[in-house]
């Protein structure tokens, strides 16, 4: 009788692919005209399209098939000029019509790619097998009632893209790393705020294991509609584990649908996993195949913005950056967008990237805003940092006092309210040589360590002399005083 080797544990490798479903921030749903806005009273936003009432007939809208070419092109994707949709048929309660307009053999994206940056500096590009568009499904309520459960149908016909990326991930680290960079170019592109909390970005993940070296795919189970970057990781790592642990006790991986308990950090079964013709795909009689132009797509591939990885390197060869600083300002585009729209009226280009990474950013965190709740306009930050450079005004009183009172006046002129504040640097040498001078007197034990080469207790001299001017002074106009007078 043989007897099979036991596989050791470090034998095992991760083989994973997302399905990211990413919702549309478009102002109607796909297929009619009902409002897409998220947020409303249950059943606020229908019609006989979203409720699929006899009769009710769907239509395009033409903004979805953009936003879809548009992620298709920044993920190097080959576009479908003629794509059409599918029916997905299956029964949910939140779902009217008993199946899912789709696409299915022809999508309108398909062979593309994406690169991520591993914490040890290796880049690993992971394909993306395609992109197709889709509507939502409703929402079920089950703890509204004891008795029922509800259903709201705002969500349905609300426009996806779906995401599906080539069984290519290795690690709960490059599955995280990807949606990261997914969640930046939706919201880089406009094509959605990215909003994992409120649904508008999900996940599913399809894991298997196999052998070290092993070129066939093990027995993959998929983890539903996971809502946040952490959880995914979590997820992945925990059904490597329990995959590992099946096999090594003898067992098998049977093929089936999971969900995850984030309390526990642990899967579990939700059903055996259906396969693609338990759907019963056909092409959905009620939508003619879509058309993309020539002219169209060349019209879109021109409006396509830099995407961040492009801005990022510009910002390092342009403004000498920091490779953090152009990560920074490129990850993030509302902030990028404030940048540039500052960028026109500011005499040091460096000095804005250090306020907005630096001071400005530390102000929005302690304030929990982002740069789009900001009150201070662009021009009016430009003009503050003109002020600093232009030793008018000290940094350290513009973001103290200037800027508080710039977010209850945002309408002010900067200088004229610095001016009213009797906030900008006095330039009189006598009264400064004053404040130097009694300075000097109150520290003569330091003054005569200052002199035997402790050179350090300077800036305990400046920063009383600041105190004394009321932070109206030029710290190195005072510093030059106090060389003089300590010599």
């Amino acid at each position: 009788m043989s007897t099979k080797t036991a596989v050791s544990p470090s034998e095992f490798e991760l083989v994973s692919g997302l399905e990211i479903h990413v919702q549309l921030n478009t102002k109607s749903k796909i297929f009619s005209s009902d409002s897409a806005y998220f947020g409303a009273k249950p059943n606020e936003h229908i019609s006989p399209v979203s409720l699929a009432l006899p009769g009710a007939l769907p239509k395009l809208n033409k903004e979805v098939v953009a936003k879809a070419v548009r992620m298709g092109l920044a993920l190097n994707c080959t576009i479908n000029q003629v794509n059409y949709f599918d029916r997905k048929n299956y029964f949910y309660a939140d779902l009217p019509k008993g199946y899912q307009i789709t696409q299915d053999n022809k999508p309108i994206c398909q062979n593309g790619f994406i690169n991520v940056t591993l914490s040890n500096g290796e880049e690993k590009r992971i394909g993306i097998n395609r992109i197709h568009l889709e509507e939502d499904a409703g929402k079920s309520l089950h703890d509204q009632n004891d008795k029922y459960s509800y259903v709201d149908l705002n969500r349905a016909g609300v426009p996806l893209i779906e995401i599906v990326t080539e069984p290519d991930i290795r690690s709960s680290e490059e599955a995280s790393l990807l949606l990261t960079e997914i969640r930046k170019l939706v919201r880089h592109l406009d094509v959605s705020d990215g909003n994992m909390e409120e649904g508008s970005l999900r996940c599913d993940a399809n894991i298997s294991i196999r052998e070290q070296g092993t070129v066939e795919f093990g027995t993959r189970c998929e983890v539903k509609n996971l809502n946040s970057i952490r959880n995914v990781r979590r997820a992945m790592d925990f059904e490597y584990g329990r995959q590992k642990e099946v096999i090594l006790a003898g067992g098998k991986i049977m093929q089936s649908t999971l969900t995850f308990d984030a309390d526990h950090g642990t899967t579990a079964p939700m059903r055996s996993k259906e396969e693609a013709n338990d759907y019963r795909y056909f092409p959905d009689p009620d939508l003619a195949p879509v058309h993309i132009s020539d002219e169209w797509l060349a019209q879109m591939k021109f409006d396509m913005p830099a995407l961040p990885q492009e801005i990022s390197k510009k910002l390092v060869t342009d403004f000498g950056v920091s490779d953090s600083e152009a990560t920074m300002l490129s990850d993030d585009h509302d902030l990028y967008s404030y940048f540039n729209e500052a960028l026109p009226f500011v005499n040091n280009k460096k000095s804005l990237v250090n306020w907005l990474t630096g001071s400005v950013r530390a102000l929005l965190n302690e304030q929990e805003i982002g740069i789009a709740d900001f009150k201070v306009i662009p021009e009016q930050l430009a003009d503050v940092i003109n002020m600093v450079d232009d030793k008018q005004i000290t940094q350290q009183i513009a973001l103290q006092q200037l800027l508080p009172e710039l977010f209850k006046a945002p309408a002010d002129n900067v200088m004229a309210l610095a001016a009213k504040l009797n906030l900008l640097i006095v330039e009189n040498n006598d009264e400064l040589s004053a404040f130097v001078d009694e300075v000097l007197l109150k520290y003569q034990a330091q003054v005569g360590a200052y002199r035997k080469g402790k050179k350090g207790v300077l800036g305990l001299f400046v920063g009383e002399v600041m105190k004394l001017a009321k932070g109206k002074a030029n710290p190195l106009k005072i510093n030059e005083l106090l060389q003089e007078k300590l010599k």
